[in-house]
C-alpha cells in the first residue's frame, strides 16, 4: 500500500492558543525584536550558512527604516568579498504557465546533483491593498522540506520588472551563505522583464503551448533576452503541441542577430509534473556557463550589471531623500490639492517642489 504524501502545511503542529496570549512570550518576543543587532554576529551566522540569520539580514535589507537601512550596508559590504561564486538563473513567463511546480523539480533534481539551491519567489503586491499573499513556499512543499534549499518570499511592492526592491542584496548574501545557484523566479512576463535580466547570468522563460503563446513571445521581443526556452506542461494530449511549438521557436531565434555572449539560444519540451526534461535544461545552462566563461563573457555581463545598479541604487536613494524631507512632504500635499483643483499642472507643480530649497 502506497504510504500516503504528507503536506507541507501538516508538517509541524502549530502553537496552542495560550502560548500565543502568553503575556510574557510577547514581552520577550517584544524585548528580542527591540534589542541591538550585532552586525558582525550576523555577518558570521551567515558565512556559517545559518539559515535563520540570512533570513534576519534579508528583512533588514528589505526594510525602510534608515537604522536597519545602515545595518543593511553594512552587512551587505562584509558579504560582498565571500560572494559572486554561484550561478544566477531568472525564471519568468506567463501567469498559469507552471513557474513554480517547474522551480520545485528544478530545484530538487539540482539538490540531488550535491548543490545548494536559493529560491528568490517574487509575489505581486496589490496596487489597492498594497499586500501580497507570499504563498510560495506552500506551493513548493517538497522542495520547502529540503534541507540544501532555501525559498524567501518577498513583495513585489511598487517595483518594476516584476521583482522585489531589494533583490539584488538579497542574491549578495544567499551568496555569502554558501548557496551554489540562485533563482529568482518573476511575478510573470512584462515590458519591464529588462530589470530580472540585469541581474542574472542566465534567463529563462518558460512557455506554454496552444495557447496562443507563441506569437505573444515573439510580439513582446521578450525572446530577446532568453538565453532558453522550455515549452513546459509537454504531458497528455499536449505533447504533440509542445513539439509543435518548439519548431516555431527555433525559427523565430534565428531571425535575431547574434548575442554578444557567442550563445545561441535553446528551445526544450519539458513536463514538470512529471519531471521530464528537467535534466536537459540544467544541462544547458552548465553549457551556457562553461562557454561564457571561456570567452570572459560571463564576468563582462556581472560587471556592466554592477554599472547598472549602481546608477539604479543612486536614483533610488534620491527619490526616497527627496520625498522624505518634511518640506516636499508638506507641500506635496498643497501642489496635490491645486492639481485637483485645475490650479496648477502637473508639471508646474513638479517643477515648483523640485525648485524647493531644503
Amino acid at each position: 500500500m502506497a504510504k500516503e504524501k504528507k503536506s507541507a502545511l501538516k508538517e509541524k503542529k502549530g502553537v496552542s492558543i495560550s502560548e500565543i496570549t502568553n503575556e510574557s512570550s510577547i514581552k520577550a518576543i517584544k524585548k528580542k525584536r527591540r534589542s541591538e543587532i550585532n552586525t558582525d554576529a550576523l555577518v558570521a551566522s551567515i558565512l556559517n550558512k545559518d539559515i535563520t540569520a540570512l533570513s534576519r539580514a534579508i528583512t533588514l535589507v528589505e526594510s525602510k527604516n534608515p537604522i536597519h537601512l545602515e545595518k543593511a550596508n553594512t552587512i551587505i559590504k562584509a558579504c560582498l568579498p565571500h560572494a559572486n561564486k554561484s550561478i544566477r538563473i531568472g525564471i519568468t513567463g506567463v501567469p498559469g504557465v507552471g513557474k513554480s511546480t517547474f522551480i520545485e523539480t528544478f530545484g530538487k533534481h539540482i539538490t540531488s546533483k550535491g548543490k545548494r539551491i536559493a529560491v528568490l519567489a517574487i509575489d505581486p503586491s496589490s496596487s489597492l491593498t498594497k499586500g501580497s499573499i507570499l504563498g510560495d513556499k506552500t506551493r513548493m512543499e517538497d522542495l520547502v522540506k529540503d534541507d540544501h534549499a532555501y525559498i524567501r518570499p518577498s513583495a513585489s511592492g511598487d517595483s518594476l520588472g516584476g521583482v522585489a526592491r531589494k533583490t539584488r542584496e538579497t542574491i549578495i548574501l544567499c551568496e555569502a551563505a554558501g548557496f551554489d545557484v540562485i533563482i529568482i523566479e518573476t511575478v510573470g512576463v512584462g515590458q519591464s522583464e529588462t530589470t530580472v535580466h540585469s541581474m542574472v547570468d542566465f534567463f529563462l522563460l518558460l512557455k506554454l503551448a496552444g495557447a496562443g503563446d507563441e506569437l505573444q513571445g515573439i510580439k513582446r521581443g521578450i525572446i530577446e533576452m532568453a538565453d532558453a526556452i522550455a515549452i513546459n506542461k509537454a504531458d497528455g494530449d499536449n505533447i504533440k503541441p509542445a513539439k509543435l511549438a518548439k519548431i516555431e521557436f527555433n525559427r523565430a531565434l534565428h531571425l535575431y542577430p547574434e548575442k554578444s555572449s557567442s550563445w545561441q539560444p535553446k528551445v526544450t519540451v519539458c513536463s514538470a509534473l512529471n519531471n521530464e526534461g528537467i535534466d536537459s535544461i540544467w544541462r544547458i545552462i552548465l553549457d551556457y556557463a562553461e562557454i561564457t566563461t571561456k570567452n570572459g563573457y560571463f564576468n563582462k555581463k556581472r560587471n556592466e550589471q554592477n554599472k547598472f545598479w549602481l546608477i539604479q541604487t543612486i536614483e533610488e536613494q534620491l527619490k526616497s531623500a527627496f520625498f522624505n524631507r518634511p518640506k516636499i512632504k508638506k507641500e506635496l500635499v498643497n501642489q496635490l490639492q491645486l492639481i485637483e483643483t485645475d490650479q496648477t499642472t502637473p508639471f508646474a507643480a513638479a517643477d515648483y517642489l523640485l525648485g524647493l530649497k531644503t
